[in-house]
């Protein structure tokens, strides 16, 4: 299905456009490109992406590290699996979207149907676009996935109360080969002093770099989807990776009560030639 196509079906609309970012379709796209062509550095394709979702201005420059190691792969990646904390609504479980599509200014992008009809088989999972509606966590990710990837479909998760262990079972239901890219949308601590908020979110980034599936709500709001991926990257093998560890105070804000911001990427073993 094309971006076009899924505009004329069922679909959810920008709820945070024109605040946690422009509303205009090229101001959007020049901010995103801004902060993707200050970031130089770049690597192996990752399999999968730790990355804020605060407003633009805040969290921008964090976010920009990860999604900049996308480039390379832009061509390859047809599917991303999307999934972040709910901050509006509470429920139990994993949620899918039953529309076709997300919109942002720069577009629709379409709901991959199979892999929602597939990951609905596992326990926990419900279909609700009221989770979704209002949930920003998922939406400020997308104008950057749109300007790094060609035509992709995407499977947005947010996850409520979850254990680490049906968040990671439905993970690994989904996680596909190179086709697929994996995102998984978190800030880090909240409201703290500056100097407290960088050595808390210093200790939970080496506990990320671990794989270490126990974080909780102090630690990064989207623990409980971080917790399932991070079990699921132990079974993986995969390989750890800090781009980048800021917070407010160091983008956008003042520096007395400060969110934290990191940026991580995970990649799978190179598998020795035969």
């Amino acid at each position: 299905m094309t971006r076009t196509d899924a505009m004329s079906q069922s679909s959810r609309k920008p709820a945070v456009a024109g605040f946690f970012y422009p509303a205009a379709a090229d101001a959007l796209r020049r901010d995103v490109a801004g902060y993707l062509a200050a970031v130089a550095e770049t690597g192996p394709q990752p399999k999968v992406l730790v990355v804020p979702h605060a407003g633009l201005a805040y969290s921008g420059p964090v976010a920009a590290t990860a999604y900049a190691r996308l480039r390379d792969g832009a061509t390859w990646i047809r599917r991303v699996v999307l999934i972040g904390p709910t901050h509006r609504v509470a429920f139990r479980g994993i949620a899918v979207p039953a529309v076709d599509a997300f919109t942002t200014p720069l577009g629709a992008v379409p709901i991959d149907r199979a892999a929602r009809d597939a990951v609905l088989g596992c326990p926990g999972v419900i279909r609700s676009d009221r989770a979704h509606e209002f949930e920003h966590s998922l939406e400020v990710q997308l104008p950057f996935l749109q300007l790094v990837l060609d035509d992709f479909t995407l499977l947005p998760l947010v996850v409520g109360d979850a254990p680490a262990a049906q968040v990671a079972e439905v993970l690994d239901l989904i996680w596909g080969g190179p086709e697929t890219l994996v995102v998984v949308s978190t800030d880090l601590s909240h409201f703290h002093g500056y100097e407290e908020a960088r050595a808390h979110d210093a200790a939970t980034a080496r506990r990320i770099l671990a794989l270490d599936p126990g974080l909780d709500g102090g630690d990064a709001c989207g623990c409980m989807g971080l917790n399932g991926f991070l079990l699921s990257a132990r079974r993986h093998g995969l390989l750890a990776r800090q781009l980048d560890l800021r917070n407010s105070g160091d983008t956008a804000g003042d520096r007395s009560r400060v969110v934290g911001y990191g940026a991580f990427c995970f990649h799978e073993p190179r598998r020795a030639a035969a």
